[in-house]
């Protein structure tokens, strides 16, 4: 066993969310370390490089509008990226292509609707910005959209606009406040696809926990967190027989790794929100060719069926001169039931509809069955993103929880850059008040 060590923070989980959080409290001149069980740093914001082609796991995007972005900045991050311009997408229906309405002249000119329902859509997307979402957290999207859209081909595109900008196919048990308000901010400030991957935030990241001072070790496995009789936390135990002191203790991780990590003594509060959380998960192939065969098909999203297919490399630097790296995914819905077999089938498929000929050209792929995209659902029974829980773990004094899962701010990696802040703010402002309290 390793001699003891004490700091002010330590940090379990080296991916976006325990890397920011990390640097941020170490900016308050604590003493900070960080454990990352995998070999590498990033979690799910890894990239692969391969042959000049730049792999994230599954399709990434950085809201240019979200609280994420923001976040990056004040860490010294400025993302490199392009804005896709979706116009000219395909929407697929009944294996057709059609034209996907992501504006007014598309609206008019597409084969998805008739007239009536082309009226309602366009009176529904000009009023996008102005409803109030906050009032809709606790309703679901299925409920909202059957009490305000008359035609199902209007609701169906729809749920599709908000599969995509939330990744989240469970229209019945989603909050409508929370996927309208990501969906405005799609609809206002786009996103950006970044060049060489997201690998690039997570160097950036750990160039700013370094010059921090943040310790960091690769390859330990965080076992549990030790607490005192009152509850507070006392320590972190780690596999290879560290046991490490710290007052405050952020875990970076699910809700539940979260709980499992302070068993037996689980804060009640933790095993909670790991029985209630329902994963988002998509299904992801990931496709480098040589050659694009349709050079201007480069995006289509299903109506019918919950699939995305996008052409990265169109929009960012993700593939050498000539190539084309391609991310097609279908949204699992919680209660899916399909092979995985069957679902590489229909995303097979949906190349096979947009990229006639890709089989000829391809130099790498990759084949995700089961990729989780968010720890959870953001459920319009739980209040939605307002009724989600920390980071401060309130009957675990000292422990904070930090991850897409967390805080009431944005969803995917804006919650993720927002709850890890708002835990740095939270260990500070604690520690203020107790000096206070003994001055």
């Amino acid at each position: 066993m390793q001699a003891n060590q004490s700091y002010d923070a330590i940090i379990i989980g080296g991916g976006v969310a325990g890397l920011t959080a990390a640097t941020f409290i170490a900016r308050q001149g604590k003493r900070v370390k960080l454990f990352e069980q995998a070999p590498a740093l990033g979690g799910r914001a890894r990239t692969k490089t391969q042959d000049g082609f730049y792999f994230n796991i599954g399709p990434h995007a950085l809201y240019r509008g979200g609280r994420g972005i923001e976040i990056l900045r004040a860490l010294g991050i400025t993302p490199s990226g392009q804005v896709p311009a979706v116009s000219g997408a395909y929407a697929i229906k009944d294996n057709q292509k059609h034209t996907f309405p992501s504006g007014i002249t598309s609206l008019l000119t597409t084969g998805l609707f008739g007239l009536s329902a082309k009226l309602e859509a366009m009176r529904w997307l000009a009023s996008l910005a102005r409803l109030d979402t906050d009032s809709l957290m606790r309703v679901s999207l299925r409920e909202w959209l059957e009490g305000h859209i008359t035609h199902r081909e209007v609701q169906d595109f729809f749920i599709a606009a908000m599969r995509i900008a939330t990744y989240t196919n469970a229209p019945e048990l989603m909050s409508a406040g929370a996927a309208l308000r990501q969906l405005q901010l799609a609809f206002a400030s786009g996103v950006l696809y970044l060049d060489g991957g997201w690998q690039t935030l997570v160097d950036g990241l750990l160039d700013a926990a370094l010059q921090s001072g943040v310790e960091i070790e690769t390859g330990a496995k965080a076992e549990r967190v030790e607490r005192q009789t009152g509850g507070a936390v006392r320590d972190v135990r780690t596999a290879d027989g560290q046991v490490v002191y710290a007052t405050n203790v952020v875990i970076a991780a699910s809700p539940a790794v979260a709980a499992s990590l302070v068993e037996p003594s689980q804060p009640f509060s933790l095993r909670r929100w790991a029985d209630e959380a329902i994963p988002v998960k998509a299904a992801c192939l990931d496709i480098a060719l040589n050659r694009l065969p349709k050079p201007r098909a480069l995006y289509a999203f299903g109506i019918d069926r919950p699939l995305y297919l996008s052409v990265h490399s169109a929009s960012a630097r993700l593939a050498p001169e000539g190539g084309a790296l391609i991310h097609v995914a279908k949204y699992l819905a919680p209660d899916g039931r399909e092979s995985a077999a069957q679902v590489e089938g229909e995303l097979e498929g949906l190349l096979d509809l947009v990229q006639p000929g890709w089989r000829a050209s391809v130099a790498h792929r990759r084949f995700l069955p089961d990729m989780t995209v968010m720890n959870a659902l953001a459920q319009a029974d739980h209040g939605g993103t307002e009724g989600r829980p920390g980071p401060q773990v309130d009957d675990a004094p000292g422990l904070y929880v930090v991850g897409d899962w967390v805080g009431t701010e944005g969803m995917l990696v804006d919650a993720t850059l927002a709850s890890a802040r708002r835990a740095a703010e939270m260990i500070a402002a604690e520690r203020t008040f107790q000096m206070r309290a003994v001055v």
